[in-house]
């Protein structure tokens, strides 16, 4: 995921503290960027406007997603998370109504309405991703929605969770939209781009 250093109750950015190197020694949270997080809360609304949808979110960190999606007619929301302390650390079984624990690339998918991939594709190699990517596309009915940082961002562990690593960490927008079948809508912001693929 692409992560933000959370200090004294403020964030800063991927172009202030929390470049490579940089404030190595203050306290780093699983969080993503809020970039693009609305658009995508935006597109899962107009969905569910229509018939209550189901939610399979990869790799939740924080909970970010099943918070952004309250309030929304969503039926369930599944999270499948690789790493367990993050679990318990972030009371994930308090904003998800199922926690799967596991790694996504070898797990199979619960039915669901709509797949997220959150900021999990840079963290993994080109070939696993795409192979994610068409195994989410295989499970949604109605769509996936992919978030991934448009700018080089190297990242370390956090917290001791090696998957934090970004195994790829030079995707762009031009390279997402060649590399990802099927992308309809997007939005991109400086630092991050989120894509919708329909799949029905």
């Amino acid at each position: 995921m692409l992560r933000f250093l959370v200090f004294q109750g403020f964030h800063r950015g991927l172009f202030g503290m929390c470049g490579p190197g940089a404030g190595a020694k203050l306290p780093v949270m699983p969080m993503s960027s809020s970039e693009g997080k609305d658009w995508i809360r935006e597109r899962i609304a107009v969905l569910a406007a229509e018939r209550p949808v189901t939610v399979l979110d990869i790799g939740p960190g924080v909970g970010t997603y099943a918070k952004l999606l309250a309030g929304l007619p969503v039926g369930r929301v599944i999270g499948i998370e690789i790493y367990e302390p993050y679990v318990h650390t972030y009371r994930l079984r308090e904003y998800y109504d199922e926690i799967i624990l596991g790694d996504a690339r070898t797990l199979a998918f619960p039915e669901a309405d709509v797949v997220i991939l959150g900021d999990v594709a840079e963290h993994m190699t080109e070939d696993e991703a795409l192979g994610l990517w068409a195994k989410s596309r295989a499970a949604a009915a109605r769509a996936v929605y992919l978030s991934i940082p448009v700018v080089h961002y190297p990242q370390d562990e956090i917290e001791g969770n090696p998957h934090e690593v970004h195994v790829v960490d030079d995707w762009n927008h031009e390279r997402v939209l060649k590399t990802f079948e099927g992308i309809g809508e997007f939005w991109t912001g400086t630092e991050v781009g989120v894509y919708e693929c329909r799949t029905a």
